[in-house]
C-alpha cells in the first residue's frame, strides 16, 4: 500500500514537473528549484501525519500563494482538485521578462566565433587552400568556445568550472595542431571528426552549469542537442538561400561576390550560426518542443521500417556487409541517428503515460539496429583479422562496440517497460550515463590514435 501510495505522489510530482518544463519563461534551474521547495514541504507535512496524496494538495496550495506558476498550473488542469486550493482570491501576476543583457551577449559571443575563423588566414592559413586539414582539424575550435563562454555567462558558472572548461579546449587545441600528421593520414580525418563530439560534451558541461552529476540536467542537454540541430539546420537552409541571392544579386550588375561569400558569408554565418541556434533555442523552448517530437514521430517509423527491410534483404539475397571505409560511415551515421531519434524521444516523452504503439515501434527500430550492428561487427572483425588494424578500422570497431551495448541494454529496458515490468525512468537515466562513454572514446580516438599509428 506504501508503494502504491509513493508511486501515485511520483506521478502527480512529475506531472507537475513536466507543466513546468514547458514554461518558456522558466529555467530548468528554477524548475528544480521548485521542485525540492515542492518535495520539502511534502515531507514535512507526511511527517505530521497527513497522507502523501493530502501533502501534495497543501503544499501546491501553498506554493501557489507564492508562486504565479503553481497558479497557472492549477487553472490549466481545471478537473484537479486542487484547482480549488490554489486559485481562488490569486490575482494574474506578469510574465517575468528575459534579461535585456541576454541578446548583447548572444551576438557578441556569435561575434566572436564569426570572427575567430578568420583570425588563422592573418597567419598564412588560407581557408581555400587548406592542404593540411589546418582547418578540418579545428574547427570545433572556432566555435564551441564561444558557446561554452555563452552557457558560462548565462548559467553564471564559478571560476572553478571554467578552470576545468577551459582545459579541454586548450588540450584539444594543442592536440590538434602538435602531432605531425602526413595530409592522407587516416588520425587526420579522426580527428576532425571526433574533436567536435569531444568538445560538444565540454559544452554540456557548460551547459548543465558545471552540474554534470544530474540525470535531469544531462537530459536536458541532450534535448537541447537535439533542438539546436533543428535550428541549425533550418539557419543553414535559409543561409543557402541568402548566398543564392547574394550571387546572383551582384552577379546582375556585374559584380562578382563570390570570393566574399566564401572567404566571409559562408564560414563566419557558420560559425555565428551555432551560437545563434543555441540562443534561439533557449529564448523559444515552446516553439521546437512542438517540432522536434512531431519530426521524431515522423521518422522513426520510417527508420523502423527501412532497418526491416534492410534485414529482410540480407536474409533474401545472403549477401554480406561491404566494410569499405565510404559503407563504414554510411552505417556508422546510421546507427547514430537511429540512436538520435532513441534519444530524443526518451527526453521529450512524459514518464506518466502509459507504454503504447510508438514505444513498441522505437523498441522495433533499437531491435532492428542492434541486429544491424552486429552483423557489421562482425564484418569488421573480419576485416581486421584479415587484414589487420588501421584507425579507420580501430575507430569503426570501438564506436560499433560501444552502440551495440548502448543499443542491446536500451532493448533489454524498453521491452521491460512495453511489458510493463520497468519505469521509463530507468531508460532516461542509462541513456545519460552513457553519453560519457562516448565523450571518454572520442577523447581516447584524439589523444591516442595518431601517437599508436603514426608515429609507431
Amino acid at each position: 500500500m506504501t508503494v502504491a501510495r509513493n508511486n501515485d505522489l511520483e506521478a502527480q510530482i512529475a506531472e507537475w514537473r513536466a507543466y513546468m518544463h514547458r514554461r518558456r519563461e522558466l529555467h530548468r534551474t528554477d524548475a528544480e528549484e521548485l521542485e525540492d521547495h515542492l518535495r520539502s514541504r511534502i515531507t514535512e507535512l507526511t511527517e505530521a501525519g497527513l497522507r502523501a496524496d493530502e501533502a501534495f494538495l497543501i503544499a501546491v496550495k501553498r506554493m501557489g500563494s507564492l508562486d504565479e506558476l503553481s497558479r497557472e498550473f492549477a487553472r490549466e488542469h481545471s478537473e484537479r482538485l486542487w484547482k480549488q486550493l490554489v486559485l481562488p482570491g490569486e490575482p494574474d501576476a506578469p510574465t517575468a521578462a528575459r534579461s535585456r543583457r541576454e541578446l548583447p551577449v548572444m551576438v557578441l559571443c556569435a561575434a566572436v566565433a564569426a570572427l575567430a575563423i578568420k583570425v588563422p588566414s592573418w597567419f598564412g592559413f588560407d581557408m581555400s587552400d587548406d592542404d593540411g586539414g589546418f582547418y578540418a582539424r579545428n574547427l570545433s575550435l572556432f566555435a564551441l568556445p564561444a558557446l561554452a563562454a555563452y552557457f558560462v555567462w548565462q548559467r553564471r558558472v564559478g571560476p572553478r568550472v571554467i578552470g576545468v572548461l577551459a582545459l579541454p579546449f586548450i588540450l584539444g587545441a594543442v592536440i590538434a595542431n602538435a602531432y605531425p600528421l602526413a595530409d592522407d593520414s587516416q588520425s587526420m580525418a579522426l580527428t576532425a571528426i571526433h574533436l567536435p563530439l569531444a568538445l560538444w560534451l565540454v559544452v554540456g558541461v557548460a551547459y548543465v552549469g558545471g552540474d554534470w552529476r544530474s540525470d535531469r540536467r544531462r537530459m536536458d542537454f541532450i534535448r537541447f542537442t537535439g533542438e539546436w540541430l533543428i535550428y541549425f539546420s533550418l539557419l543553414g537552409m535559409g543561409g543557402g538561400v541568402l548566398t543564392a541571392f547574394t550571387v546572383g544579386t551582384f552577379n546582375a550588375i556585374g559584380l562578382d561576390a563570390e570570393g566574399f561569400v566564401q572567404s566571409w558569408l559562408l564560414p563566419c554565418g557558420a560559425m555565428a550560426a551555432v551560437i545563434v541556434s543555441a540562443w534561439l533555442v533557449e529564448a523559444k523552448q515552446s516553439v521546437i518542443e512542438n517540432m522536434a517530437p512531431v519530426l521524431t514521430r515522423v521518422f522513426t517509423p520510417l527508420f523502423a521500417a527501412t532497418l526491416l527491410a534492410f534485414l529482410v534483404a540480407i536474409a533474401w539475397t545472403t549477401n554480406g556487409v561491404d566494410v569499405e571505409r565510404d559503407a563504414l560511415i554510411l552505417f556508422d551515421l546510421l546507427l547514430v541517428v537511429v540512436l538520435g531519434l532513441l534519444l530524443y524521444a526518451i527526453s521529450a516523452r512524459d514518464l506518466t503515460a502509459r507504454p503504447g504503439l510508438f514505444d513498441r515501434l522505437q523498441l522495433a527500430l533499437v531491435v532492428s539496429a542492434l541486429i544491424i550492428d552486429g552483423i557489421v561487427l562482425l564484418a569488421i572483425t573480419g576485416r581486421i583479422t584479415e587484414w589487420g588494424f588501421t584507425p579507420n578500422k580501430t575507430a569503426a570497431l570501438g564506436e560499433n562496440v560501444i552502440l551495440l551495448t548502448n543499443l542491446a541494454w536500451s532493448a533489454w529496458l524498453f521491452l521491460g517497460f512495453v511489458r510493463g515490468r520497468m519505469p521509463f525512468a530507468r531508460l532516461e537515466h542509462w541513456q545519460t550515463r552513457y553519453m560519457i562513454v562516448y565523450a571518454v572514446w572520442a577523447w581516447t580516438v584524439v589523444l591516442a590514435f595518431p601517437p599508436v599509428f603514426d608515429f609507431a
